[in-house]
């Protein structure tokens, strides 16, 4: 009889035991999550036998690493956007003081021609402004989710040629002419029209902001090649060229929005086709291909 008792004893012991470190273990569960709520980043560490809290200790610790990842790619995404959108805004600005100093010294020069030449600076500044406050509200339309296409059969090349005659008194500023290889003049493709002039626009500007030298623009079936020599201060990386707000070196210096690689490959994309970059050597190539008919 005593010795059943001195067993139940035992028993009530170990139990109480095990009950009083299971406390324990989730009294100090509970202080350690308290700590990663005040925004420590622990490990958690778990004293115990039992397998369901050892289990549980594990799950909350894989939780934590996913929730501290999250929280430093969003932190890091957020800095990004605040330098981006403190990039834009300088670049925003720039052709916009540019344009008033030039109409500023038109106004106070007597000589015709020079005043002339002063107004024609401004208007290109005014242009340049324009064109990457066009490039941001596309951009907006892209990722709004507020985008449709008006898709039809298109001929290439004189869309093509349409859009480097835009870019005639850039080119003979730069002092370098064009060259246009087509397989086929008639080559028609099914696209959006104004997409494609935005992509064509896009490149050829691509091709003038990073170039040194003139422009190569070869077509093979639905192919475009947009080729162009560049300087080691303009290289760009072909990995990156396409991703938002993305900017060479020279690039940054010239006004440009960042955007318009990036507008490149998502109307690519949206109208069934694609685009990538090459860089060999001193030669960035760009590679567009339109979708089937």
């Amino acid at each position: 009889m005593a010795s059943a008792f001195m067993i139940l004893g035992s028993i009530c012991i170990l139990l109480l035991l095990q009950y009083v470190r299971m406390i324990l273990t989730i009294r100090s569960l509970c202080m350690q999550l308290k700590e990663i709520e005040c925004g420590s980043h622990i490990k958690l560490g778990l004293q115990s036998r039992q397998r369901d809290i050892l289990a549980l200790g594990r799950q909350l610790n894989d939780l934590e690493h996913q929730w501290f990842k999250s929280q430093m790619q969003y932190e890091k995404a957020e800095r990004n956007l605040k330098q981006n959108i403190t990039g834009l805004a300088h670049d925003i600005r720039t052709p916009l003081t540019g344009a008033a100093g030039y109409v500023q010294l038109a106004r106070e020069c007597t000589d015709p021609e020079r005043r002339e030449h002063y107004l024609q600076t401004a208007d290109g500044r005014l242009k340049e402004l324009g064109d990457m406050l066009e490039e941001l509200f596309l951009y907006t339309r892209l990722t709004g989710g507020e985008f449709e296409l008006n898709l039809s059969e298109v001929q290439v090349f004189p869309l093509l040629s349409g859009c480097l005659v835009g870019f005639y008194r850039q080119f003979e500023e730069k002092g370098i002419a064009p060259k246009v290889e087509f397989e086929s003049e008639s080559l028609r493709i099914w696209a959006d029209e104004e997409c494609l002039r935005r992509i064509f626009h896009n490149l050829i500007q691509n091709a003038l902001l990073h170039g040194r030298g003139g422009i190569v623009i070869r077509q093979t079936d639905r192919r475009l090649i947009f080729e162009n020599l560049v300087s080691e201060t303009s290289k760009p990386d072909p990995e990156q060229i396409f991703d938002r707000f993305y900017k060479a070196d020279s690039a940054r210096r010239k006004g440009s929005s960042g955007l318009g690689m990036f507008i490149v490959k998502e109307l690519a994309v949206k109208m069934g086709g694609s685009v990538k970059a090459e860089l060999e050597g001193e030669k960035l190539r760009i590679i567009f291909e339109a979708g089937s008919l």
